[in-house]
């Protein structure tokens, strides 16, 4: 099965801002979009926008049982668990169980985040 998703738009035209969300516990600091989603699998396309300031620290640090691809749109934020700051054009791939973040910003940050919980 193929990710569900809208074939064109332009998600950062302000016409769609109402389709980003705010995560939870995140004071509106963060919010994500889902550009695509698989639900029989759980693979998931979306951009996350982190706010200037945004702090993740409170959450601890993330690891997952799946691979997930990460690429910096605009702007940096600091990955604590990798003791690296992640700009503009830099892209991760993090295997299953590989730790990261909290993460820090001091600017806002896009980020494009592909995960793929399904079967590898």
């Amino acid at each position: 099965m193929s990710k569900g998703s809208i074939k064109y738009w332009n998600v950062l035209a302000e016409k769609h801002r109402n389709r980003w969300k705010a995560l939870d516990g995140t004071d509106g600091m963060i919010e994500q979009v889902t550009l695509g989603k698989d639900s029989a699998s759980g693979d998931v396309t979306r951009l996350t926008r982190f706010k200037a300031g945004a702090d993740t620290t409170p959450f601890g640090h993330s690891c997952h049982d799946f691979p997930e691809e990460v690429f910096v749109v605009s702007g940096r934020l600091y990955d604590q668990a990798n003791e690296r700051w992640l700009e503009q054009g830099d892209y991760a791939s993090r295997l299953p169980g590989e730790i990261h973040g909290p993460f820090l910003c001091e600017q806002e940050c896009i980020v494009l985040e592909i995960s793929s919980p399904g079967p590898l």
